[in-house]
């Protein structure tokens, strides 16, 4: 099929904004690799210039490299641009899956041409079955160019196009620069493995981009910095803390290694935990178990200072004993096994403030020598519940949005008055949710709470302030209800546990399990380690173990109970409807739905990549509120109110800131071979043994596999066939099984490689086992001797490699 890439588009495009239509008619005339900046409008860019090309007709376009939801969005954008252009030839996109498409049907969609996405598996048996011909092909356009290594399946699809298809376009695309400056000459090799000569750089700092979105107004934007709680940054220098100690540890258990960014600063950023096990990965086989387990402590405190800014306090403390029961040894257990961040007095202090943000109080029990009767005193438990601040900012944002849309009600722009608030994760969205539904219900509190509602006169206020109480009120009771599940479940695992333990018979000569006078697990009194600052009468309400690490903290039965009958749901609580599930939306609408004013509406989403200009198309607010910054999402609304001359967006930007079967019989050898790999050719056809250039036989599954790529680049006939024996035929008398290790792993434990073997064993005469590790890890292949009871020497092979099970 002809290039039509150098013919101008008769069609009409969506491309309002000048970098858009320059970078639109470059790439009509040349192939080269576009790196984006993130948020300019990549997907947009990408569905205009495949509808020029489905627009002609006679076009046969493959889109590769594409995400399920970006098929989606391609797709809905390519059916709106042939109904504004109105071009009879435009046919849309035809997304081709195995359980949709089955081979025939894709010979014919492929002969009539059209824009198509293929997953990279599919398209790749499709190039080396002939069931579709590269020289068939228009062109290529590659998503996620960053992705794309020597050995990736997108390499060798384009390595095929190219070699058979020397006239075809090939246009790659990425807004993820930052895989470009690292390694060795990245550019270069990226280049190198599309198989294209030029690249083409648009950061937001380009003239023609910064002349598209701040050529007529700049949009105004308002940084709200907000403070933390003194509770939050008590926390918070506390897991500094924490981490600090665990790198000292990690250098000193480590002094080969280029340690000079390991500090706290480089600690905040995202990706530290992965630089340091990157650094790791070659000698990972190699250190000791301690310096793994802080590695993968560095990533906990990472999550805990992130959970710290994101979750309310009764969610913050709940995740908190979550991650102590996981890191802490099970009770009447005496292994050192800890993590070392739980022993520091830091980790006190991050479990302890934690729990002073939701409920405070010390349990005090008096016993009367009079009557024996046991009371509780008045220092009891009471509920703290600290909010987020950031939630009193956004009520004061929207209180303010309210008053302007009052006092300037025309709307006199495109925008349907609507506030959009971007959050960066779906459960901050579920929490804002039931935060701005609830934060003007006032629960019935006590004598001592009833403070917080009335003004400076004594004099109870009618219009109360906004306040997460009515949520944080309900989380604490789910809380405590969690709580006393979870430590029943605990005793019950402890209690099997123990009696396993006092069933077991120590043989060993000196052992002390039969007698009566064990220590059960303990020290001699002699020997034992004694807890500064604690006594007899304290060790009930110590946060320390006997290892001296942090242990969760439990409080009285009878305080709890009577802390959970003090924030029962009172009668507005009872009445607050929650939300209903539909089982059909259709049934019944007037009675689950009503129409509401766009001015009156609070849409929360969180952010999605490209998908946020779809919202933002959609929604058309008035106001934006991101409640946490992003700078990609910023631009993406710099794009949306530059393409619409008359919008004018106030944006909100609050920020907390951190320091932060086979068959048997007998055959014919050929006849044999050609049953073994169970005939079917992918895209039909049957196997013919000749002997022409070298040939490999290989099971379609394992094209997810690097090493077909790697051996269509040696000169070898890759055939893809569905194979019921093996992986890799090289001969009728040779036969491949592939392993990685993982799989190796596996296969050993629940005895899938025996059978495997054995079937090989069976129909070839040379079977063979390819045990394949990742080129960026150790491994090592270690034969250990071991002594047992029945044989003098057993040996065993232990396999090593850095893995993330």
């Amino acid at each position: 099929m002809p290039n039509t890439g150098g013919d101008p588009p008769p069609v009409k495009l969506s491309l309002p904004l000048e970098y858009q239509q320059d970078l639109f008619h470059e790439l009509q005339g040349e192939d080269e690799l576009v790196v984006l900046a993130r948020g300019l409008g990549l997907l947009k860019l990408v569905t205009n210039l495949l509808h020029s090309y489905d627009a002609a007709g006679n076009n046969l376009v493959i889109l590769v490299g594409a995400e399920e939801r970006e098929v989606s969005w391609i797709g809905e954008g390519l059916v709106e641009h042939a109904a504004i252009s109105m071009v009879p030839n435009a046919r849309g996109l035809n997304v081709v899956k195995t359980d949709v498409v089955n081979v025939g049907t894709r010979e014919k969609m492929y002969s009539r041409g059209g824009v198509f996405s293929i997953t990279s598996r599919i398209l790749i048996v499709d190039l080396l079955s002939n069931l579709l011909k590269p020289e068939t092909i228009t062109g290529l356009v590659v998503l996620h160019a960053d992705r794309v290594v020597a050995t990736s399946l997108e390499a060798f699809i384009l390595r095929i196009y190219r070699q058979r298809n020397k006239d075809g376009f090939l246009k790659a695309f990425s807004d993820n620069p930052e895989p470009f400056m690292s390694g060795f000459s990245p550019l270069a090799t990226m280049v190198r493995n599309l198989f294209l000569r030029k690249t083409s750089l648009w950061p937001r700092f380009h003239v023609t981009v910064a002349k598209s979105l701040e050529g007529r107004k700049k949009a105004e934007v308002i940084e709200l910095e907000v403070p933390m709680t003194d509770g939050m940054k008590e926390i918070q220098n506390a897991v500094l803390e924490c981490v600090e100690v665990s790198i000292g540890e990690l250098k000193k258990a480590n002094t080969g290694l280029e340690m000079d960014d390991w500090n706290v600063d480089s600690a905040l950023h995202k990706n530290f935990d992965v630089i340091v096990r990157r650094q790791l990965d070659p000698v990972w086989h190699r250190v000791s178990w301690r310096t793994k387990q802080i590695v993968n402590d560095l990533t906990v405190l990472r999550q805990i200072l992130h959970s710290l800014l994101t979750y309310d306090a009764v969610s913050f403390n709940q995740y908190l004993d979550t991650i102590l029961a996981t890191h802490s040894p099970p009770p009447g257990s005496t292994r050192q096994s800890q993590s070392p961040w739980l022993f520091l007095d830091a980790a006190h202090t991050i479990f302890d403030t934690a729990k002073r943000r939701v409920y405070t109080g010390r349990t005090a029990v008096e016993t009367s020598n009079s009557n024996a009767s046991t009371t509780t005193s008045l220092n009891s438990l009471r509920p703290v519940l600290e909010e987020q601040p950031k939630w009193s900012v956004l009520a004061e944002v929207l209180e303010e949005i309210e008053r302007d849309n009052y006092l300037n009600p025309s709307i006199q722009d495109d925008s349907n008055g609507t506030v959009l608030i971007m959050c960066s994760e779906q459960s901050t969205c579920r929490q804002l949710r039931e935060y701005l539904k609830t934060m003007y219900m006032v629960p019935e509190v006590a004598e001592d709470d009833e403070e917080d509602n009335q003004d400076d006169d004594g004099k109870e206020d009618d219009n109360p302030k906004p306040s997460a109480r009515f949520m944080m009120r309900r989380k604490l009771r789910d809380y405590l209800v969690w709580k006393n599940s979870f430590a029943k479940v605990s005793a019950s695992l402890f209690a099997e546990n123990q009696k396993a333990l006092n069933g077991a018979v120590d043989n060993r000569p000196g052992s002390h399990s039969n007698n009566s006078g064990s220590y059960r697990g303990k020290g001699p009194p002699n020997k034992r380690r004694r807890i500064r600052g604690a006594s007899g009468s304290a060790s009930v309400t110590s946060t320390r173990s006997a290892t001296g690490s942090i242990m969760m903290a439990e409080d009285a039965t009878v305080q709890v109970a009577a802390l959970l009958a003090d924030i029962q749901p009172t009668e507005v609580e009872q009445q607050t409807t929650h939300e209903i599930i539909i089982d059909d939306p259709l049934q019944d609408m007037e009675e689950y739905f009503e129409m509401f004013s766009m001015n009156d509406v609070i849409v929360i989403h969180p952010y999605e990549g490209d998908m946020d200009e779809h919202v933002l198309e959609e929604i058309k607010p008035r106001y934006i509120i991101m409640y946490e910054p992003d700078s990609a999402f910023i631009r993406r609304v710099e794009v949306y109110r530059s393409s619409h001359s008359h919008s004018e967006h106030r944006r909100q930007s609050m920020a907390v800131t951190l320091t932060l079967d086979p068959t048997r019989g007998l055959e014919d050898p050929e006849e044999r071979f050609l049953r073994t790999i169970n005939t079917r050719i992918a895209g039909g056809g049957r196997l013919s043994a000749t002997a022409q250039q070298p040939r490999v036989v290989i099971d379609v599954r394992e094209f997810r596999s690097s090493l077909p790529s790697l051996l269509h680049a040696n000169s070898m006939d890759v055939v893809p066939c569905m194979l019921t024996v093996g992986d890799y035929i090289l001969t009728p008398d040779i036969c491949i099984e592939r392993k990685s290790i993982r799989d190796l792993i596996s296969s050993f434990n629940n005895g899938r490689l025996y059978t495997q073997v054995e079937t090989m064993g069976l129909y070839y005469k040379f079977p063979m086992l390819l045990i394949e590790f990742d080129m960026n890890k150790s491994f090592t292949l270690e034969i250990s001797l071991t002594p047992t009871q029945t044989t003098p020497l057993h040996r065993q092979a232990t396999f090593n490699q850095n893995s993330s099970s």
